[in-house]
């Protein structure tokens, strides 16, 4: 079981980063997948999400700015941010949508990336 997430840093406001997640066949086959992320003292949030199909869906906060694809030849989810503001600063996570995805009997998140907007 796999998910690991890459390509985060640290990047200006108005300045762009492309994450990348890796994910296991069982996990990424056939399910939709998606991009969360979480502050600290905040609940994890939804902010991309893209089904088998390409069918693709964003919360309002990054509608426009963001963009997710996936590679299903490659198991790899994408996220393509541009315009970014200091309130995206989070760890990002992929998982399946909806998640998260259930392994020996328990939630697995894998791997996040750090995000941090500052001048």
């Amino acid at each position: 079981v796999q998910l690991q997430a890459s390509g985060g840093g640290l990047v200006q406001p108005g300045g762009s980063l492309r994450l990348s997640c890796a994910a296991s066949g069982n996990i990424f086959s056939n399910n939709a997948m998606g991009w969360y992320r979480q502050t600290p003292g905040k609940q994890r949030e939804l902010v991309a999400a893209i089904t088998s199909g390409g069918i693709t869906h964003y919360a309002d906060s990054v509608k426009g700015r963001f963009t997710i694809s996936r590679d299903n030849a490659k198991n790899t989810v994408y996220l393509q941010m541009n315009s970014l503001k200091p309130e995206d600063t989070a760890v990002y996570y992929c998982n399946t949508d909806p998640g998260p995805w259930y392994s020996n009997g328990m939630d697995y998140w894998g791997k996040g990336t750090l995000v941090t907007v500052s001048s």
